[in-house]
């Protein structure tokens, strides 16, 4: 199953590498490819990238629209 998310474009627009997403967040640089490629994945992971990102959770949908 995919599920869209705009981490890439985010990540991309704040210069960020995918092992700099990875590290800030506390997952591993694949889990960050998979789930640009739109993998499914944990709500817990979804936080920790959220935060990695610089947002508030409050703000999820702006990553991870519904």
């Amino acid at each position: 199953m995919k599920n869209s998310n705009n981490i890439r474009k985010i990540r991309e627009e704040r210069l960020m590498s995918k092992m700099e997403l990875a590290r800030l967040a506390g997952v591993s640089p694949a889990t960050i490819v998979r789930i640009e490629r739109g993998a499914v994945c944990r709500l817990e992971t979804k936080r920790k990238i959220i935060i990695a990102l610089g947002y508030a959770l409050a703000e999820k949908n702006r990553v991870f629209p519904e």
